[in-house]
């Protein structure tokens, strides 16, 4: 997978794709990153990449100039297919562990970094794909959200985690939150480990997690199980956890 990153802020990215497993997914040929400096494309003898809104009203937008012609640039060098492009911005939709898994199965995504007041409309009408926010909040600039893309899709894909089975136990990749995890020392300061994860019983540990995940779900996040489609073995753990 290749990510580009179209930022006014490049020396953002070094510690963030030159650490950890997105350092390692690099080196090891799985993901491709690049933080370009999108004023580089201006075109005017000041690289200037914003301007007064038409109208009037308060603060800089982005023009659109150096943002085609960056994106443009990008897809020309891509031996992909057309990639998305995908823009930060706090009007998008919410970004979800849902739609991290839909964007790990491309092939290209370049990532818009917006600042100022935003961008000139015709970016996100002809360029754009997807419009993304980490929520309903706002960020002085899309940098933050883009390191968040990044990371959320490169552990997703193929031989980046040591375990394949860690990324598909995640918490929201069920519809449900994670169970709780212990290792060792079973008897830490009086606090025990629950019984059944020393059995050694498979069968047992694997229905312990999945009440104990739906437990969790339950207390912390109801409203996510308004929106999974649970079995009748969920449906009868559930309704005695409500009864507890």
């Amino acid at each position: 997978m290749k990510i580009d990153v179209l930022t006014l802020f490049p020396e953002m990215f070094e510690g963030v794709f030159g650490s950890s497993i997105l350092k390692k997914a690099a080196e090891e040929g799985h993901v491709e990153f690049q933080a370009i400096d999108f004023r580089q494309y201006a075109t005017n003898k000041h690289k200037k990449v914003d301007d007064y809104p038409y109208g009037g009203g308060a603060g800089m937008v982005l023009s659109p100039q150096p943002i085609f012609d960056a994106v443009l640039a990008r897809v020309e060098k891509s031996n992909s297919k057309q990639p998305r492009v995908i823009m930060l911005c706090p009007q998008g939709e919410r970004y979800t562990q849902t739609k991290a898994e839909e964007l790990a199965r491309e092939e290209h995504l370049i990532l818009l970094c917006g600042h100022y007041e935003g961008y000139d409309e015709r970016v996100r009408e002809h360029l754009v794909t997807d419009e993304v926010s980490l929520g309903d909040y706002v960020l002085t600039g899309g940098e933050l959200g883009a390191m968040v893309i990044a990371d959320s899709v490169t552990r997703l894909l193929p031989n980046v985690l040591g375990n394949a089975e860690s990324a598909v136990t995640d918490s929201f990749s069920t519809g449900l939150l994670e169970h709780p995890q212990y290792t060792r020392p079973a008897d830490f300061r009086g606090m025990l480990v629950p019984d059944v994860l020393l059995s050694g019983h498979h069968a047992n540990i694997d229905a312990w997690r999945k009440k104990e995940s739906l437990r969790r779900t339950l207390q912390r996040r109801p409203d996510l199980l308004e929106l999974r489609e649970l079995t009748r073995e969920e449906e009868a753990w559930l309704a005695k956890l409500k009864k507890e």
